[in-house]
């Protein structure tokens, strides 16, 4: 079995709009084949609590105005450090860069196929290794300052 034109559009949606809110490290796994109670998953990270929200609301807002379809289910958007969307046919998960290295969805679901999303969402790979960079240099030169 493998995910529906359902939720592949789902996914691309939801991916789109996490790019557009500069989410970091997007991709998307077909879960199908080894769970019964979804399609696909979206992973996404952002390296600040209020930027996991904003992405979160701007994938809810384009889900619902574009494929008129909400979540059943929202969990995490107190802390805002991993926020779990349910769509039933697809879950998106945005993590705050530091829950996603910890709990390294990517190695759980490996075995999966990956799926294709839009150029956008693609090239956000390797962006929390960059935004990691960036910070440690500018902790050094703070350093270095003081």
């Amino acid at each position: 079995m493998t995910a529906t034109d359902r939720s592949i559009e789902l996914i691309n949606v939801a991916a789109q709009a996490a790019a557009d809110k500069l989410a970091h490290d997007i991709i998307a796994y077909d879960v199908s084949d080894v769970l019964a109670i979804t399609d696909a998953f979206l992973l996404a990270s952002a390296p600040s609590d209020r930027q996991v929200k904003a992405i979160v609301d701007e994938i809810e807002e384009r889900l619902n105005r574009q494929l008129q379809t909400k979540p059943v289910r929202r969990e995490g958007d107190r802390e805002a450090r991993w926020v779990l969307l349910d769509y039933v046919d697809v879950v998106v998960h945005v993590q705050h860069s530091e829950e996603r290295v910890f709990y390294a969805l990517e190695r759980l679901w490996k075995d999966c196929p990956e799926l294709d999303l839009p150029e956008d969402a693609v090239a956000t790979r390797g962006k929390a290794d960059e935004h990691a960079k960036r910070q440690a240099a500018e902790q050094e030169l703070d350093g270095e300052l003081s």
